[in-house]
């Protein structure tokens, strides 16, 4: 299973990536950034929408906790959709 600590500067916050896959993914001000599909050594990569799926590459750097039902990250809706989204 992978563990890692991901390092938010002030401490270091260790999240079980095998455990956020099928989870929610959110972003500042509860931005819906799909479903976890794939977590990559570097990247979370999220799914959203139901015929087209459009995918975010979500640096594992910005993850800032996952509750046991949502992984957070510390990204808004438009950073996301600028930087992170591909279709």
């Amino acid at each position: 299973m992978q563990d890692d600590a991901t390092d938010k500067g002030e401490a270091l916050i260790k999240i079980k990536w095998d455990d956020v896959i099928k989870k929610e993914a959110r972003g500042i001000n509860n931005a819906d950034l799909g479903e976890v599909h794939t977590v990559e050594s570097d990247n979370v990569i999220t799914e959203i929408g139901i015929t087209e799926h459009d995918r975010f590459y979500l640096p594992k750097s910005l993850a800032e906790r996952f509750d046991g039902k949502t992984l957070w990250f510390k990204v808004t809706e438009e950073e996301a959709n600028s930087k992170y989204r591909k279709d």
